[in-house]
């Protein structure tokens, strides 16, 4: 089997295939949640805390100089990805158990299969259910 047919054969396995939509989904996801969090949720959260914006947020390590820019630790842009992430990680929650509750369903409405076997009065071993003698104590079944 040649290199190239090897990794064809791997590439379109039903596991990989689902692995790559996964994350193209989520790439796009992330990228709605970023846009609901710095553009929708922030400037509410800013205005109740007196106009703040939290992307500003900076601590001056060094100052600029003429050629250099200034050194920042850009906290408040840390502050945004920790309620991206938050967001995400609740919407997600909020899927899988949705999508748990309807699988419990789905399992609960099923139907149960008919008994193929019932259990000897006697000796307690499992015979079909249409018989009338036992195979194992060889005592006859009542209806």
């Amino acid at each position: 089997m040649s290199m190239i047919t090897e990794f064809r054969e791997f590439a379109m396995k039903g596991n990989v295939v689902d692995l790559a939509v996964g994350v193209i989904i989520g790439g796009a996801f992330g990228k709605i949640v970023s846009s609901l969090v710095g553009d929708v949720l922030m400037p509410p959260i800013g205005m109740m805390v007196g106009g703040l914006d939290f992307s500003d947020l900076a601590i001056t390590l060094k100052e600029a100089a003429d050629p250099n820019p200034a050194v920042l630790l850009k906290y408040g842009v840390f502050v945004n990805a920790i309620i991206d992430f938050t967001i995400v990680a609740v919407c997600l929650y909020m899927i899988i158990r949705t999508m748990n509750v309807v699988r419990r369903r789905q399992e609960r409405n099923a139907a149960v299969p008919a008994p193929t076997s019932k259990a000897c009065p006697e000796c307690a071993m499992a015979i079909p259910i249409s018989a009338k003698k036992c195979g194992y104590c060889t005592s006859v079944l009542s209806k």
